[in-house]
């Protein structure tokens, strides 16, 4: 069996920090590699929303994929994310690749027969199912055509489950690039089928050619993954070894895990379902604006939890405690360096900036403002979003996952209570400051719950004081940022141009008297990337 460790042995053993350098280099490939998948994905949504803009069809299809990608993030991200990698990293350590590589086989064809059974109730189901989520604000016409998207959607959730298996077996091996380019793919592919099939369906049913691009481009992205593999020399053929303690282990780390995820992600589920009480155009205004909300999440916290994911399981596998408490530290202060100043700016300009990514075609004025309240209240959350994904991630690293699981269950009562208390008064900016009590809380929870891990040690005090640095700096930013975006957008006018010049100019300025500040309130981290930029630009 692995060696687990308790929270004594964690707060016990000496060990060396890891460079901080390195885990920025780290992070910075990785977000370079996913800024390029994220750009694709703005431009996706750009397509979609002038071709469905916030009508009613937007919003079934939104409500329609919420079930499937939901339950699929829970698939994927549990073998993903907790229970596969750290098992498999520790056979990997002992230097036991056969044994890891039959446990990988086993765990594949498990998910594919538990996953396509599920995948098959549903599809027969759907018709039971999805009125049941569906408010008042949906008619007849509007619930059938979420019915059968979701039957077209569904397929997803087999293809993602075991695409995260794959992706999983690739981070134990340090390989980040499918992981990171691979989403690039997929938004290409969706986009070329999304404009190619459109004329070939009518009216409200126009949005199937969004689904059924959805599907191909998942099994495009699955068969990457496949390939990528083979450099590792893995195969799958059939494996069904019950016998092993590993795939015990796995599952019995999974339920939790898929508890706790599952709960994380009802909120995306819950902002949306209540959104169909507000208005019909509603759920699809909040999931807008919750794409460009993902697009600095992703970049960034996600580039960090991912790169450092591996590298704590490792540490926690060799019980090093001292470098896993420095690793965590060195992510938290990344995290906030890159997601508080990306926070500050979009509240300062919500609105130039869903008009500029949206507004055209179907996606009107009015569109706009209502994506804009969503966008608004979202970018609160940011910061907390970013750090409670690497937190989730450390407790996972250190096998102990029901930790995390009681506090998302915690989190999201927060959020239902908060959601039902405000989305009358408030509409939908009701709904998304639920989401935000919900992550400030879930964030002070996992940040008690891992320093009393640590025995009171978790650089709490440091991490602090660049915090109060990196949020004086963007205070600055926010004030240039604005100033030259009012300033451009009166002399220039708004056409699509202008707007492009207006807030790009907007967000030039703020960087570059955000990076100024940083630097000069020597924020360490300000100056790894800093120096790790000097470097590249030196090579080229």
């Amino acid at each position: 069996m692995s060696t687990i460790p308790d929270a004594a042995e964690l707060a016990a053993g000496p060990g060396p920090p890891p460079g901080g350098g390195s885990i920025a280099r780290n992070t910075a490939i990785f977000s370079a590699a996913t800024g390029v998948s994220r750009i694709a994905g703005l431009a996706r949504e750009i397509v979609a929303a002038s071709y469905f803009g916030t009508t009613a069809a937007a919003s079934a299809f939104t409500i329609a994929y919420l079930v499937p990608n939901l339950i699929a993030n829970l698939f994927a991200n549990a073998v993903l994310s907790a229970a596969f990698v750290p098992v498999f990293t520790d056979l990997l350590q002992r230097e036991r690749k056969e044994e890891a590589l039959r446990l990988a086989r086993t765990l594949f064809w498990v998910m594919l027969i538990a996953l396509g059974a599920i995948t098959l109730v549903f599809i027969l189901a759907a018709g039971v199912v999805l009125p049941l989520l569906t408010g008042a604000k949906f008619n007849g016409a509007t619930n059938t055509l979420t019915v059968g998207l979701s039957r077209v959607l569904f397929p997803v959730v087999l293809l993602l489950g075991l695409n995260g298996l794959l992706l999983g077996i690739l981070q134990s091996y340090d390989r980040f690039t499918i992981q990171a380019i691979s989403p690039a793919v997929w938004n290409l592919v969706t986009i070329v089928l999304l404009v190619v099939l459109r004329s070939r369906f009518h009216g409200e049913h126009r949005i199937y050619a969004l689904a059924i691009g959805i599907l191909a481009a998942t099994g495009v992205q699955f068969l990457m993954a496949l390939a990528a593999l083979r450099r590792i020399d893995f195969d799958l053929k059939f494996s069904f070894d019950w016998h092993d303690p590993r795939v015990k282990q796995v599952f019995a780390l999974m339920l939790p895990i898929m508890i706790g995820l599952g709960i994380v992600n009802l909120d995306q589920l819950i902002n949306s379902l209540f959104g169909t009480l507000v208005s019909a155009e509603a759920p699809r205004a909040i999931d807008n604006a919750f794409r460009l909300y993902m697009l600095p999440q992703g970049l960034f916290s996600v580039a960090v939890a991912t790169v450092l994911f591996p590298t704590l399981s490792r540490m926690a596998s060799r019980r090093d405690p001292t470098s896993m408490r420095r690793a965590v530290g060195v992510g938290m202060r990344q995290i906030n360096l890159l997601l508080i100043p990306a926070a500050t700016f979009m509240i300062v300009l919500t609105t130039p900036i869903v008009r500029l990514v949206y507004q055209r075609g179907q996606f009107t004025p009015h569109s706009t403002h209502l994506a804009s309240i969503a966008l608004f209240w979202f970018a609160f959350s940011l910061p907390f979003g970013g750090v409670n994904l690497l937190l989730t991630r450390t407790f996972f690293a250190v096998q102990r996952p029901w930790i995390p699981t009681r506090l998302a269950a915690m989190n999201i009562v927060v959020d239902i209570i908060v959601s039902i208390g405000l989305y009358k008064p408030l509409g939908i900016a009701g709904l998304i400051i639920g989401t935000v009590a919900a992550n400030v809380v879930m964030t002070v929870l996992q940040l008690i719950r891992l320093r009393e891990g640590f025995n009171g040690r978790l650089e709490g005090a440091h991490t602090t004081m660049i915090t109060a640095r990196i949020a004086l700096a963007s205070a600055l930013l926010a004030g240039a940022s604005w100033a030259v975006w009012y300033l451009l957008d009166h002399l220039l006018g708004r056409s699509l141009p202008a707007q492009i010049a207006s807030v790009g100019g907007a967000a030039a300025a703020g960087l570059w008297l955000y990076s100024r500040a940083v630097l000069a309130m020597r924020v360490p981290e300000a100056h790894q990337v800093n120096r790790l930029i000097r470097a590249q630009l030196g090579r080229v």
